[in-house]
């Protein structure tokens, strides 16, 4: 997978190493902590502006309000602004989207059920996935009777799922059924996944149907009928016709001779049927593991619904700014040279590699913009630095008297 640029770090655990840089000068410490203990309360405040903006512009596609409720957002709510809102929080919380190729190579594997889904694309004007981190680990999967075997399956620690329903017009004219799912045409549903396996992503979605592969109808079908085809004309249709010609003409038969061969016919077909029995059982037990897996989905992996989802974007998207703006600003103190971003970002990466045996894109961009924005990074003819802790703490100081000016007016 290609290298991220979420940061698998907790921002305290990132901020107590840089820390570790200057230990025995308590004072720098103790600023170090007011400074970033300003700033994460500001990047809240960005946060609960983008919240309110979100819940607004989302209000009128929201399945989980009723009609009723809906109605009074209409020419309040705006899809355009609810739409670029959500990416600019997910580009924050260091989520990418999961493109068409590695959609497509998901819904023709499968790692651990086995099984084809059928998921009618018609139901959704659009659908996007989100993910953000990954990792691997061993699992057990069945392969024949009770031989299991052990493979590694890559998930992604953490998918978004963007579903914007066809309006009721087009669902009627596509013959598309939206079954018992509790959602109504040209709404908006969004999830949120803990640890979802590579190549099941069509698990998440809500209208997969659990179908027959190719190969399942083969094993079943082609022995089924050719067997039993092959059984009814060699024994079982032949005694049956000697026995009644015998008993139409009076002649003396063999009837033990035709019993035999009746009974093993008889025989025959009963282990075939309970071959394609078999078959038809393991797809079963395949659809039922199936269900196994949604339920957890639902139960244990689910982290949000709809707007409920809102919240762990928001805190996601303000733990992945503040990390970059520890290490920006932490690494750029500690230089003794003004740095490029190019330089930089070189200097943070190879620490996490060396340090933390971690390989990742940091995004020293965005990383750099949010200092120059919040007036603690510089720049000079390319050349990045920061202002001094002390001079910082008077500067962020600033900025949150600026954020509410409702005094202004008597100061005058």
């Amino acid at each position: 997978m290609i290298l991220e640029h979420y940061i698998p770090f907790n921002k305290e655990f990132l901020l107590e190493q840089q820390m570790n840089a200057f230990s025995e000068d308590q004072e720098k410490i103790a600023d170090f902590k007011k400074l970033f203990d300003i700033i994460e309360h500001y990047y809240h405040y960005e946060s609960f502006n983008l919240n309110r903006n979100l819940k607004q512009n989302y209000a009128l596609f929201d399945p989980d309000l009723s009609k009723k409720e809906r109605k009074q957002f209409i020419g309040k709510s705006d899809f355009s602004v609810f739409k670029e809102t959500l990416l600019t929080v997910l580009e924050r919380g260091n989520y990418y989207r999961i493109d068409q190729k590695a959609l497509d190579e998901a819904f023709n594997d499968s790692d651990l059920i086995g099984l084809n889904l059928s998921i009618d694309f018609n139901a959704f004007k659009d659908f996007e996935l989100y993910a953000r981190g990954h990792h691997k680990a061993k699992e057990k999967v069945k392969k024949y009777f009770f031989w299991k075997k052990e493979i590694e399956i890559e998930y992604y620690d953490r998918v978004l799922v963007y579903l914007n329903y066809s309006d009721e017009d087009f669902l009627n004219k596509k013959k598309v059924k939206l079954g018992k799912m509790p959602i109504d045409p040209g709404s908006i549903a969004l999830k949120i996944f803990k640890r979802v396996p590579k190549n099941d992503l069509e698990t998440i979605f809500p209208n997969a149907i659990p179908k027959m592969s190719v190969k399942d109808k083969m094993l079943l079908w082609v022995p089924g009928i050719f067997g039993g085809i092959s059984l009814l004309s060699a024994k079982v249709i032949p005694a049956l016709i000697n026995m009644y010609n015998a008993y139409e003409t009076g002649e003396t038969i063999d009837l033990l001779n035709s019993k035999t061969s009746l009974n093993q016919g008889l025989i025959a077909l009963g282990i075939l049927s309970a071959y394609c029995f078999r078959q038809y059982n393991n797809f079963i037990n395949k659809k039922i593991r199936y269900s196994k897996m949604l339920s957890d989905s639902l139960y244990f992996k689910n982290l949000g619904n709809n707007s409920g989802a809102f919240y762990s974007l928001l805190n996601s998207s303000e733990e992945e700014v503040m990390k970059e703006t520890i290490l920006a600003y932490s690494f750029l103190h500690k230089s003794d040279k003004q740095l490029s971003a190019e330089e930089l970002d070189s200097k943070i990466e190879s620490w996490f590699k060396i340090q933390l045996k971690t390989d990742l894109d940091f995004d020293v961009n965005d990383a750099l913009l949010k200092l120059k924005s919040i007036g603690l990074g510089i720049e000079n003819n390319g050349k990045w630095h920061v202002i001094p802790v002390k001079e910082a703490l008077v500067t962020i100081d600033e900025l949150w008297d600026n954020v509410f000016e409702y005094n202004v007016a008597q100061k005058i």
